[in-house]
């Protein structure tokens, strides 16, 4: 079977899922965002491990998922609390590691660990807040509404990929950079934001059409900068690293982290959108 039909198998056995999960909400979308975040933060420390840093890995990744659960029982407030006992936790775990081993690498440990819980944990639970409308019974009256906003967030990225991707592909001449991702261009970009916007404003009309348009336009804006943006993120860790996928995880389309680190690097964004514009 060749790399194109068995991505795409993967993509008609796991869309049906996760839009399932997103809809119906509740422990089905917890399950989902833990699974993410526990494998892109696993990921993460893993290609870590390759620039020979030592991150407090099995600390990470718990801490990455107690934080997604402490929020979807409990809201972001705690979460953020339970964050400065987490940071302390792993400076305690680091001095005593470095205490019988040696001092040095402490900088580079602790930061790759702290890193992989905020910018995965942290962030990818916002998903989480936004599904289970912490603050935000304001912009979504019915619980369902929230479910079918996660989709259109999705549909939008998507729908963004494609655009800066074959757009990129055919009538790209101006590199973004030879370094991070030698293959994406300043055309594909500019397709990819302008499709999100209208992704997402379309989304607004057929699927939310109490949702306020200012916030529509705004999660198009952000799809379409910070998201693409996040994949660049992603690829400047996996660059570093030497990697061209942050794992094998989903076959013909690498790792987890690969395949969400959009969604990632957008929610925390689209979460405070909609707590200031609700």
């Amino acid at each position: 079977m060749s790399n194109l039909a068995i991505r795409v198998l993967v993509a008609v056995i796991a869309i049906p899922l996760i839009v399932a999960a997103c809809y119906f909400g509740g422990p089905y979308f917890f399950l989902f965002t833990t699974a993410l975040i526990v494998m892109s933060t696993n990921e993460f420390y893993t290609l870590a491990h390759t620039k020979n840093i030592e991150p407090a890995a099995t600390i990470g990744v718990i801490s990455a998922g107690v934080l997604n659960a402490i929020v979807y029982a409990r809201g972001t407030g705690i979460a953020f609390d339970s964050l400065i006992v987490i940071v302390a936790v792993v400076l305690l775990y680091e001095l005593g590691r470095k205490r019988t081993e040696g001092v040095a690498g402490v900088f580079s440990n602790v930061g790759a660990t702290v890193t992989g819980i905020v910018y995965i944990g942290l962030f990818g639970s916002l998903l989480t807040a936004i599904r289970q409308r912490v603050d935000l019974t304001n912009v979504f009256p019915a619980e369902h509404e929230a479910g079918l906003f996660i989709i259109s967030i999705l549909a939008t990225i998507w729908i963004c990929d494609s655009a800066a991707y074959f757009v990129g592909k055919s009538i790209g001449k101006h590199k973004m950079s030879k370094f991070v991702s030698p293959n994406k261009s300043w055309e594909g970009a500019v397709a990819g934001f302008v499709f999100a916007v209208a992704a997402a404003v379309a989304a607004r009309f057929i699927a939310l059409p109490l949702l306020d348009i200012r916030i529509a336009i705004g999660v198009g804006i952000i799809v379409g900068t910070f998201g693409q943006a996040g994949d660049f993120v992603e690829s400047l860790f996996k660059r570093d690293a030497g990697a061209k996928d942050s794992s094998s995880m989903i076959p013909g389309h690498g790792g987890v982290f690969d395949r969400f680190d959009s969604l990632i690097f957008s929610a925390p964004l689209i979460y405070l959108l909609l707590r200031y514009l609700k």
